[in-house]
């Protein structure tokens, strides 16, 4: 039976939403686990292995002695934004010696948000220097931790000396909407971020 444009006519269109991949970075036991798994709206994906005795010496508990897990690869969720948008997240590992996953994880990336931890501004330097020389686009996002001094944007901004343009917002990585409101800033900030010349090889 042939097949034309009428037979079509009557079937429903088909939306279907704009999707952008965005990286969760920042230091060893920062909170990029649990930023996924807070907003994520499907099961998230998590590699996280029992930190044993041969990481002695090599992932730095200062600050969250009481941490038992690491990711080793990467952690993934997915988070619609209205009808139009849907993010897939991608959580990075923290630790040095995993850092060559970086390039295939930020591959086709829109933007990273940089999670920290004001015990540890130092943690974020090695995330913001990679992103700076991708020429990612990137925010940095405070996560709150009870109990611990809250350092003001300003603060922050010249601790981690970026540039003006930077987006730096308080978050609580184990909030839902406090997840997905920073979330929204960094496709905001993308947005409205004049185009970048391309970067010469």
């Amino acid at each position: 039976m042939a097949f034309n444009r009428s037979d079509r006519s009557d079937a429903p269109e088909t939306h279907i939403p704009t999707a952008i991949k965005i990286l969760i970075a920042g230091g060893f036991g920062v909170g990029k686990t649990t930023l996924v798994g807070a907003v994520s709206e499907i099961m998230p994906l998590q590699t996280e292995e029992i930190l044993t005795d041969p990481g002695v010496g090599e992932d730095d508990t200062t600050g969250v002695e009481g941490k038992r897990t690491t990711t080793v690869a990467m952690d993934f969720g997915r988070i619609s934004l209205g009808r139009d948008i849907v993010l897939y997240l991608f959580g990075t590992p923290g630790q040095d010696r995993f850092w060559f996953l970086w390039d295939e994880l930020a591959l086709g990336a829109l933007g990273a948000i940089v999670l920290a931890d004001t015990r540890r501004l130092e943690d974020c330097f090695p995330s913001i220097d990679y992103f700076e020389r991708h020429n990612t686009p990137f925010i940095v996002a405070v996560n709150c931790f009870d109990g611990h001094q809250r350092y003001g944007v300003d603060s922050v901004r010249t601790a981690l000396d970026l540039d003006p343009g930077v987006p730096v917002v308080m978050c609580d990585a184990r909030d839902r909407d406090s997840g997905k409101q920073t979330l929204i800033e960094l496709v905001q900030y993308v947005m409205n971020r004049p185009r970048q010349p391309a970067m010469a090889h």
